[in-house]
């Protein structure tokens, strides 16, 4: 009851700020595991257009520029938000004061329309917002990228309670506030802007070239710290590491240790999964269409997809991280959401160009944890490698532990890539009655991690499956290259609960059943889960110019699309049930004790 709690209000906080900020929320994914009772994790992906020639740094340079606080007053909220989230929480930690910012969505709103009308001007030398560690952080930051020094006069801080502290302007995390490098002789002009925009502007002080940064309290010097051994100097720790024990005793486990279920019975076991039904309850709480430029939004399956007016061209994203995988790989488990979260990106029509990721993991200073961290981190840099998906920006957040145990190592990743015609995005889902149905990539028994072997036999075990990036490059290729000729008619990645669950889910998202045959070595690899497998949807006409372009890719036709049966070798359901079972059980449970 407590987890549902904890869901409910993280999708009201989401909605209720994203809504008011007039961002559209276009996709997500949401994992459920014991490991999380402790401490959930909500991580959060924001897609922004900028032209190539207008981007800001945060940066603090020009001896005598002032440095400006916009915004939103300082509280107290949010102070020592960054100390908390360096540690792990035990049942002391309950009773500590909590360290949670009130944020603001209609002061945020205006923050950035007021922002955008400063950015047009050229009184901007460097911005950056106030996030952990609040004015400490953005101070030191900009200061150190530039090898300036800085002077603040912390009593000029807007302040929003009384008996406010040096220590307390310097740490807290209130929302909704910037800091400003300007040029000398525009202060005014922008105090105007975020006047007019009903926030706060102050001149806080200026850019020295001591390095130093020094804090003043109504006229008296209260601290000066030399800002590189902060900033640009950070200690390197050198961490011991430890291969987990655990690990021992899961990489000989497989499917075939438990006593078989049949296949019928299985899937209408994984079709009822959280992880597998759809999320409406979550997604319709969002404004997905704010901004009329959503193209596939959540619901739709695989990566979500919104339009740039101003070219014609669309922008497709996805976040990804099987955390199972990591469980029993931390190494392949992040190279397989680097490559789930592209794959999604490219079953669009996109090309994947980049990514970003939040890096989840337990105490740093168990030398296990640090282990998963740091193979982590080496999984991603080769996917990434082999994939010619830079990453371009990131966050970690370790300590992510409660009396002892720690989240299952949970590298998330999103991926965005460019569809140069937004008039051709490619959809996850049947499109036509009729049309024939293609299993693109090679269905090898893989039940490692498997959804399969987690609901059926409540156990996360086995060897990852197998990892080749030259064909999941040339399934990309595939893909990308097929829709721009228009052969395609839709494609869906394969991923938890294999080629029979992401069938009903293309099923259930279009109203259309599907008559397959797959061929198996054995009739429980409907439910495997290969890497580089999708099921590509192609109309009659185009299957031999499809067929053409496949190459050395394995690629087999199983079947049609129509009816109202969803039939799979011998799984069969009709689409009424298909419905209920997925459409019906996410609300059911999560509303359970309201």
């Amino acid at each position: 009851a407590h987890q549902r709690y904890l869901v409910r209000g993280v999708v009201e906080g989401i909605g209720d700020y994203g809504n008011c900020m007039g961002v559209p929320t276009i996709g997500g994914e949401i994992s459920f595991d014991d490991s999380y009772n402790g401490n959930i994790l909500v991580n959060a992906f924001n897609l922004g257009i900028a032209k190539s020639d207008e981007i800001f740094y945060g940066k603090a340079e020009g001896i005598g520029n002032p440095v400006m606080y916009v915004g939103s007053k300082t509280g107290r909220d949010g102070l020592g938000g960054a100390v908390m989230s360096s540690d792990s929480f035990t049942e002391e930690s309950k009773s500590l004061r909590p360290t949670v910012q009130v944020g603001d969505p209609f002061t945020e709103k205006l923050l950035l329309e007021a922002c955008l009308e400063l950015f047009k001007t050229d009184y901007v030398v460097g911005i950056q917002d106030m996030g952990a560690a609040g004015l400490t952080s953005s101070s030191f930051e900009m200061a150190g990228r530039s090898g300036s020094g800085m002077i603040m006069h912390l009593d000029k801080v807007p302040a929003r309670e009384e008996g406010m502290t040096p220590y307390d302007f310097m740490l807290s995390e209130s929302q909704e506030r910037m800091l400003i490098c300007a040029k000398k002789g525009s202060e005014q002009a922008i105090i105007d802007i975020f006047e007019k925009w009903d926030l706060d502007a102050a001149v806080i002080g200026e850019v020295t070239g001591t390095g130093d940064m020094e804090l003043f309290w109504h006229g008296e010097k209260v601290a000066e710290v030399p800002v590189d051994p902060v900033s640009e100097e950070a200690p390197i720790l050198d961490r011991p590491t430890s291969r987990p024990a655990y690990l021992d005793g899961i990489h000989a486990v497989t499917i075939n240790d438990f006593e078989k279920v049949g296949n019928q019975e299985a899937f209408e076991k994984l079709i009822t999964s959280m992880e597998v039904v759809d999320k409406a309850w979550v997604y319709e709480q969002y404004d997905s269409m704010v901004q009329t430029n959503t193209i596939k939004k959540g619901g739709q399956l695989d990566a979500s997809v919104v339009r740039v007016k101003e070219n014609g061209k669309a922008l497709a994203m996805s976040s990804d991280c099987n955390v199972r995988y990591c469980y029993i790989d931390p190494r392949g488990g992040a190279a397989a959401a680097v490559i789930e979260s592209g794959r999604n990106v490219a079953m669009s029509g996109a090309r994947p160009l980049a990514i970003t990721d939040c890096l989840n993991y337990g105490n740093p200073e168990n030398p296990e944890v640090m282990w998963q961290f740091a193979e982590g981190c080496l999984g991603i840099k080769e996917a990434c490698a082999e994939l010619t998906t830079p990453v371009i920006g990131g966050n970690v957040s370790l300590y992510n532990e409660t009396n002892g145990i720690s989240v299952f190592p949970t590298p998330s990743i999103a991926t965005v890539g460019v569809n140069d015609d937004q008039n051709n995005v490619l959809m996850s889902n049947f499109q036509k009655e009729g049309n024939l149905l293609y299993l693109v990539g090679e269905n090898k028994s893989e039940f490692g991690g498997s959804l399969y072997m987690k609901e059926l036999y409540d156990t996360v075990a086995g060897v990852l499956p197998e990892i080749d990036y030259k064909k999941e490059l040339a399934l990309w290729e595939l893909v990308i290259e097929g829709n721009k000729q228009r052969l395609l008619s839709s494609a869906k990645d394969l991923s938890s609960g294999g080629a029979v669950i992401a069938l009903a889910k293309m099923a259930a998202t279009s109203g259309l059943g599907c008559d397959v045959t797959m061929s198996t070595e054995d009739e429980r690899d409907i439910f495997a889960e290969n890497i580089s497998c999708a099921i590509i949807e192609v109309a009659p006409k185009n299957a031999d110019a499809f067929t053409a372009m496949v190459g050395d890719l394995t690629c087999e036709k199983i079947g049609t699309v129509g009816g109202d049966i969803l039939k799979v070798n011998d799984i069969t359901m009709t689409l009424n049930d298909l419905d209920d079972a997925y459409f019906g059980t996410f609300k059911k449970v999560i509303e359970r004790d309201i």
